[in-house]
């Protein structure tokens, strides 16, 4: 998996930088390419690994990928914002707001969102239907549907009276962190007009996962490994997995969505390895 996740990380980073190089030069374009740098590529690697198993080229699938990207970037940018989560740190770096200043910082999630439909609109990617099928679920990804409405939720839930219990943590990051995910791991049949289920499962499982893993990383982590400040939740008083269950039931819960992910595969069998080593390392990540 990792000769994969190294090479999807230069093929995506390559398709940003060459989206933005024709953009007017100045400070929108240059936090656009600084938001875009760098990170873990996972939702990019999940996009090119569920392509392969439906048997859809890099070439073909690499624009869906940068998209994702883009439009994660811009949710991280929008997210790091003062009205939001108010973070000054991300991926070891100011983040955008504090590297410019919170209108070039709007203006920049809002262009990576835009440049994520472009993206989307490549005709590379195949027929006129497949790229129609990718936008409309996208859209209700990462929407008032799915990814800003999970944000939303979040917001909301500060201003409550009550931290949220369980299943309404789980409802929340199922929306702000799980959608996107599952949009990626479902961009493959998406394009090939063949059945997302197994993968939705799949990516549904993981994206929880991966969320438990954050909030263990916020109590346990290091800001120096992760990039990112650790322990605003706890000061915060934010229900989190690892503030409703403990660490080691965290833990637990975090390694039975990950064999509930691995089963979801099994329709693919030994050509989803890489899927398969990828929920794994979502838990034992540390960063």
């Amino acid at each position: 998996m990792e000769a994969r996740l190294t090479q999807v990380k230069a093929l995506v980073q390559q398709a940003l930088d060459q989206s933005l190089a024709d953009l007017p030069a100045g400070d929108l374009r240059d936090a656009m390419a600084y938001a875009v740098t760098g990170g873990k590529r996972l939702r990019a690697f999940l996009v090119m690994e569920s392509a392969r198993l439906h048997g859809i080229s890099d070439q073909a699938a690499l624009s869906v990928a940068a998209a994702v990207e883009a439009l994660h970037a811009y949710s991280l940018v929008h997210d790091d914002l003062p009205a939001m989560d108010d973070d000054d740190l991300r991926r070891g770096q100011p983040t955008v707001h504090v590297q410019w200043d919170e209108a070039t910082a709007i203006l920049a999630g809002d262009a990576l969102q835009t440049l994520a439909f472009q993206l989307l609109a490549d005709p590379r990617i195949g027929t006129a239907e497949a790229r129609l099928r990718l936008i409309a679920g996208f859209a209700r990804a990462v929407g008032a549907q799915g990814m800003v409405w999970g944000q939303a939720l979040d917001i909301a839930a500060e201003a409550a009276s009550e931290p949220l219990d369980l299943q309404a943590i789980t409802r929340l990051q199922d929306g702000k962190t799980g959608a996107l995910i599952r949009f990626a791991a479902t961009a493959g049949p998406l394009i090939a007009d063949a059945d997302t289920a197994p993968l939705d499962d799949y990516a549904r499982a993981l994206g929880l996962a991966f969320q438990i893993a954050d909030d263990i990383l916020d109590v346990t982590g290091s800001e120096d490994v992760t990039g990112k400040r650790v322990g605003k939740d706890d000061a915060a008083g934010k229900a989190t997995f690892v503030s409703l269950l403990g660490l080691d039931q965290a833990r637990a819960r975090a390694e039975a969505l990950v064999q509930q992910a691995e089963g979801g595969l099994s329709p693919y069998g030994e050509a989803a390895g890489n899927l398969r080593d990828l929920a794994r390392f979502v838990i034992e990540r540390d960063t």
